[in-house]
């Protein structure tokens, strides 16, 4: 009986652990949005001020959202989207088409991908456009509710904006920035980018048309307040299933965040790089060494996950090679270096070595 029981105890424990470990995961690989950004609340504010302005008053604005890469742009852009969704008025009403520059590499592809998002194919049929303002305004224009009166809002969001300026004669900004600037629909289009000079990018007739609205994101906080963060995302919420496991879960993070060898791990992190996405791959690496039998993130956890992120990745295809083949890497290296970039044989590399 008392066997039975132990392994009761070993499932129920188990499968404390697995969900825990599908729960951070989520947290870590930004499936699941938090409810506020943490260390962002104005740009929150400014950004969901001004979506609420187009989603229930039909006012068009644009605006750049502008930080360095795992900074949270599209965090913060996803946690104001999903709190404005939440008002059933904008849920019923607001369009969203979401463009990036590194998959819709030309205006036609990109043009393609709005009808296609606004499910308006069988709209456009085979009709032919003079022009991509005439095609865009026709498309906007199928969204006018039935009664003809008022349009309803789209929101555009152009991720890796800098790249969309490399289009030929930036077409697809101009009448974007057009729609935004004219009353004709209420539009929304967010750019987000890590280039800072992104504005010297555009034309001057782009530039024109564009609010000149940004919203900067930059890492400024301390080290206290990275820590707050490490303890913050690994953290279980108070509503977890087993609330004594939360507890003792949330007790041993506690004392992690307290143990020296941590805080050197975390203070060496903080000092490459304070993005939101070095931080999560080094949770990720900790998170995945617990098991039902090492049941917690102990500080050799964190010290194995920080040598791992930061092992130099060229260093890491050598490992296991054995003598022979090393000396023929070294044989081509020689020759790369003798024939200047020329290519060369298998017969070349075995005369080397």
């Amino acid at each position: 009986m008392s066997k039975r029981k132990s392994k009761e105890n070993c499932l129920t424990h188990g499968e404390c652990i697995s969900q825990a470990q599908r729960m951070l995961r989520e947290r870590f690989c930004h499936q699941k949005i938090p409810g506020k950004p943490f260390g962002v609340e104005s740009q929150h504010k400014h950004l969901l001020e001004l979506l609420k302005r187009t989603a229930v008053h039909g006012e068009s604005n644009s605006v750049l959202i502008v930080g360095p890469r795992g900074a949270g742009k599209t965090m913060l852009l996803n946690c104001v989207l999903n709190e404005l969704l939440e008002v059933k008025h904008v849920q019923e009403n607001v369009l969203q088409v979401q463009l990036n520059g590194l998959l819709q590499t030309d205006d036609r592809i990109a043009l393609k991908e709005i009808t296609r998002q606004l499910h308006l194919e069988n709209v456009v049929g085979d009709k032919v456009f003079g022009s991509f303002a005439e095609n865009l305004a026709f498309l906007l224009e199928a969204l006018k509710k039935g009664d003809r009166s008022s349009s309803r809002p789209v929101v555009f969001i152009l991720d890796e904006f800098d790249l969309f300026a490399h289009h030929k004669n930036q077409t697809l900004l101009y009448n974007l920035f057009d729609v935004s600037q004219s009353a004709q629909t209420p539009v929304a289009v967010i750019g987000l980018t890590c280039r800072l000079d992104v504005l010297e990018l555009l034309e001057k007739r782009v530039k024109s048309r564009f609010s000149h609205r940004q919203i900067h994101l930059l890492s400024s906080f301390r080290f206290k307040q990275y820590l707050e963060i490490f303890k913050m995302q690994l953290s279980l919420p108070e509503d977890f299933t087993d609330r004594r496991f939360a507890e003792e879960w949330n007790q041993n993070i506690k004392s992690l965040c307290e143990d020296r060898s941590v805080e050197d791990v975390l203070q060496k992190h903080f000092c490459s790089s304070k993005d939101f996405r070095s931080l999560h791959m080094l949770l990720m690496l900790a998170l995945s060494r617990v098991t039902v039998s090492h049941p917690a993130i102990k500080p050799t956890d964190l010290l194995e996950a920080s040598r791992l992120c930061t092992m130099d990745s060229k260093a890491n295809i050598l490992h296991g090679l054995s003598v022979l083949e090393l000396c023929l890497i070294i044989a081509m290296k020689h020759l790369s270096d003798i024939y200047d970039g020329e290519p060369f044989n298998f017969q070349m590399v075995h005369n080397g070595f």
